[in-house]
Formats: C-alpha cells, structure tokens, sequence
C-alpha cells in the first residue's frame, strides 16, 4: 500500500474573455469556441514506490498545487491517469476542508472522518489532536477566530492523527511558528521512516533535502528532471539563473560518482577551481580547524564590469553550510582587462565536522547568482575533513567552546 503512479497525466483550464462566452460554450456544447485553453499540467508521467518521500518543486505556476489537487481527487484530469493505493491524508492549501463556523473539536472530527475514521478510532485520537496542536481551550471555539497558525495546528494535526499509507503536503506548514513547523517535521519523519509515501511540496530546500530521497522539478507543467535532492536542486538553482539570461544548463557525471552542473551567459568563464592547505600546497584533505585558501580562476570578454566572484561550501547531502563573496566581503575590483584571467583568492579556516564537502563557485553581478548570471559550476570540487586532536563533537561546524562546572 501507499503506492503512486500517473501516466500522461495533464490538465487544462478554459479561459473565457467575457462571462456570456462561456454560456455560449454551453449551449453550442463547444462548437462555438470563444475561450483560451490554458495548460496547468501536460503529460506527467512517474512511479513512487510505497514507502518513498518525494518532493515536487518548481517556480510558482510550474504545476505543482494543480498535480497534487489531482492525485487527492480535489480535481479532475483532463487526460491521462493516475492511481494512489492505501488511505490518503492531505493537507493542501490553507482552508481547504475547514468550515470556520464549526468549533476545533468539530472540525476534527469532521476531518477524521474524511480520512475514513472509525467513530471508536476517532474518540481515541481526539486527545492526541488536542495535545499536538496545543491548541487547547481553543478547540471549543469557532474556527472562524483562529489565527493562520492556529488553522495550520487544527489541520495537519488532525491529518496524521493516525498514521497513512500515503501523505500529501502542499505549502501548508510554512504559514506555522518557528515551534510547530520543528514539531511537525519531526512527525513527518517518524511516518516517513515508519513507510508511509510522502509527496512534500515546499520552496524550503533544507526540508526536502533532510526528508525526501528523490525529486521531481516541474517546470510550465511539466516533470523535467527527477533524481536525487542535491542533483535536482542544482539544476533548479540553474534553471532559475537561465530564465535571468541566455544560458544553457549541463550536467555532468564526475570521476566519483557525482553530478557537476554548469549554467551561465558566458559573457565571463570560470577556468579552473583549486584548494590548498595552510602551506600554500594542493591538498583535497584536511583536519578539523585547519586553515585554507580556495582559488577561483576566471576570464573575462571584451566590454564587461568585473563580475562577482562567489562560493559556497556544501556538506554531502547537498545543505548550504557556508559561502560568500567579493560583493559582501567589500573586495575592490581591479580595472577590466579583456581576454585576461584572473585569480581570486578565498581564506579561511575550515570550521567544519568531519565529513565530504564540496565548493560551488560562480561569476555574476550584484549581489547574488540570480542577478545575471555569467558562469555557475555546482560541485566545482569535493575535499574531506578529518578529526584532529580537538574533543569529539556532533555536526557540519566546529564552534570553539569552553565548558566549567560550579558548585551552586
């Protein structure tokens, strides 16, 4: 159980200039067509096994909403097909499924038994809402007088209740507080690794990356990538570099097993990216605390402002552990001499737990990638940290630290 799949699915929507147009559709049954056929999805094709985490991502109008609204049958296709098996617990945009003049209590209710609850099972979970929403004595008032966070606690408590076969998140859980989204991602991951299927749609990477094994990238309704967090979310990061100029993106698959990705104008070109140990010699290996230096080389073309010149430090699973570059670091940019190459050069000390790392590099104006872009190469190079003689710790980070115990 929990299995999902869909072939050929799409989705259109008629888009009518003046109302009377759309009654006139109507009574011709479509022979007089006055309308505009819009497409929110076009032959999306996929295969989730029961016990996977997907996450869908995209650019705002890319499809996402409308696929889920499909697959939890809030929607019909206008062609294609799909399947979900097992019990489903959705919790889709804000509201939805929600009547706000019915107090917390009833609106629980009424969302248990949506999910095809017992009335013996609903009694028994009803405690377990009240405790995880920590909603309290607002559980006795109309809805209608709930905060956005507090409809959010109501929902998605109510919704894993009792644990499903397959469980749909669109967005909602970025409207919560700070506390309740730490809460919910915890429950989230006990489903998840108790083999519910989970398709999780959010603009929060971190969150995809630290539950989902596997994404779909939709783009003008359409799945153009599927594969592992990090690789996709390096190719979305590019795609939205390539919407702000003429680029073309690549991937490519290094000697380790890795995927590289390069995007960019071209307009300036990053000709090679190198790492060095505290003497100033090439090393891809370092202990914990050591000192660095990375160097990005770069050329320019005739006619273009120095660029900005930037990296950024990623641990295995693809999470932003640190970057920066000549733009916030206030470095003074030298006077532009075309068809010359230049180095700029990164010191630091490598703070990081012992583990894989890897440096993404990029040349752009202003003050990030996504202004224009001219060359962005994802996993320019993987280096190793190791422990040294510092005390052992838990993390990406070695924060300096002292400890003392006093007697009260």
């Amino acid at each position: 159980m929990g299995r999902v799949s869909a072939h050929g699915l799409g989705k259109s929507y008629k888009r009518y200039p003046r109302a009377r147009d759309r009654v006139l559709d109507w009574l011709t049954g479509g022979r007089v067509r006055r309308f505009e056929v819009e497409v929110a999805l076009a032959d999306v094709s996929f295969e989730i096994e029961s016990g996977q985490s997907i996450g869908i991502i995209g650019m705002n109008g890319a499809g996402k909403s409308t696929l889920l609204r499909l697959l939890t049958g809030t929607s019909t296709p206008t062609s294609g097909t799909f399947s979900v098996e097992g019990r489903v617990a959705a919790l889709l945009e804000l509201g939805i499924g929600i009547h706000p003049d019915f107090t917390g209590w009833q609106n629980a209710r009424l969302s248990c038994q949506l999910l095809g609850l017992d009335e013996e099972t609903i009694d028994r979970v009803l405690p377990w809402i009240e405790e995880f929403s920590e909603l309290g004595g607002h559980l006795d008032h109309p809805v209608r007088t709930y905060s956005t966070g507090m409809q959010v606690r109501l929902a998605f408590s109510s919704a894993v209740a009792v644990r499903p076969d397959v469980l749909i998140v669109d967005e909602a859980l970025s409207v919560g507080d700070a506390f309740f989204q730490h809460r919910s991602m915890g429950r989230i991951r006990e489903m998840r690794d108790a083999g519910t299927t989970i398709l999780f749609v959010t603009h929060d990477p971190s969150a995809v990356k630290s539950i989902c094994d596997r994404v779909l990238l939709l783009d003008r309704g359409r799945v153009i990538h599927d594969g592992t967090p990090s690789v996709v979310y390096d190719f979305y990061n590019a795609l939205i570099a390539e919407k702000e100029s003429a680029s073309e993106i690549k991937q490519l698959t290094e000697a380790d097993g890795g995927v590289s990705t390069r995007a960019g104008s071209g307009e300036a070109t990053i000709e090679g990216v190198d790492i060095f140990n505290a003497a100033g010699e090439p090393a891809k290996l370092f202990t914990v605390g050591q000192s660095g230096r990375v160097d990005i080389r770069f050329r320019l073309s005739e006619g273009l402002e120095f660029p900005t010149i930037g990296f950024a430090i990623r641990d295995r699973l693809g999470n932003d552990v640190f970057g920066s570059n000549t733009h916030h670091l206030g470095v003074a940019k030298p006077l532009v001499e075309a068809g010359h190459t230049y180095t700029a050069s990164f010191e630091l000390e490598w703070l990081l737990g012992p583990g894989s790392y890897s440096v993404s590099v990029a040349l752009h104006s202003g003050a990030a990638h996504l202004d224009e872009s001219y060359d962005w190469w994802d996993r320019a190079l993987v280096f190793q940290v190791v422990a040294g003689d510092e005390p052992p710790f838990t993390g990406v980070v070695s924060l300096p630290i002292r400890a003392r115990v006093s007697g009260a």
